[in-house]
């Protein structure tokens, strides 16, 4: 049988707090499938507006605080754009108009 998000949620519930974050691995070993899985049902439950929090040193986690929530919220955004700081050289375009961002004189 297939894990769910559910599943997911069900082991991650027992960790709550940066202090008691789980790594991939042991997330993956809990709910029956391989870590891949685990990281598409931790985007299936942030989308669902479940604060699961997560850095590779922490291991993921529900947050506790808004620091927890901030802190991941940093990381994901510092991640996006680095991915987009590729993209944009790769294009050979400036980053703001690969995000489309208003461009005013000066």
């Amino acid at each position: 049988m297939t894990p769910t998000k559910h599943d997911l949620l069900v082991v991650l519930r027992t960790h709550i707090g940066r202090e008691n974050g789980c790594k991939v691995s042991d997330l993956a070993y809990h709910v029956r499938t391989n870590e891949r899985t685990v990281r598409k049902l931790v985007s299936e439950l942030r989308a669902d507006g479940i604060a699961v929090c997560g850095h590779p040193a922490t291991g993921y986690f529900i947050a506790r605080t808004a620091e927890d929530l901030e802190e991941t919220c940093g990381f994901l955004r510092s991640r996006a754009m680095h991915s987009l700081t590729l993209e944009s050289k790769l294009r050979k375009i400036p980053l703001p108009d690969l995000i489309g961002q208003l461009h005013l004189r000066t």
